[in-house]
């Protein structure tokens, strides 16, 4: 999937992300992407129900539990597809600006949904690998 300027400009831009589907394992794939993001500056809301605090932040069941003032602009998607529908339609009523789904994860259905309701959307991408390619290409210019 080809990543364009106004998905690398709404990265660059965000604070907070909202990692669905972050497990407290350090060996699991949503971990290390979560830990680089936050080396990254970013803040990371672990959204799992099944933890409390992951990576010294507490942890929400669902997207809808997150309190207004700390909503994220990006939801970083670690489901499997049958749950892309109702976390893009969570998505959208937090208003979050960005629907990233990693990679082995697409619902054409809920990405045209997510995108109507006005979300830019990735799928089948790591964030980690984008942002880290993204990064290194700034360090080179400057």
């Amino acid at each position: 999937m080809k990543i364009g300027d106004d998905i690398l400009a709404e990265v660059r831009g965000a604070r907070t992300i909202a990692v669905v589907g972050l497990s407290d394992n350090p060996a699991r794939p949503s971990f290390g992407v979560a830990r680089y993001l936050q080396s990254q500056g970013y803040r990371i809301i672990p959204v799992n129900p099944g933890v409390s605090e992951v990576l010294g932040e507490r942890a929400y069941a669902s997207l809808d539990d997150i309190p207004a003032a700390q909503r994220p602009e990006i939801v970083d998607v670690f489901r499997r597809a049958e749950f892309v529908p109702e976390i893009a339609a969570a998505a959208a009523r937090i208003g979050a600006r960005l629907l990233w789904l990693q990679e082995g994860v697409s619902h054409p259905q809920a990405e045209a949904a997510a995108a109507a309701a006005g979300m830019l959307v990735v799928s089948d991408a790591c964030l980690l690998k984008v942002h880290s390619r993204f990064v290194r290409a700034q360090e080179n210019t400057a």
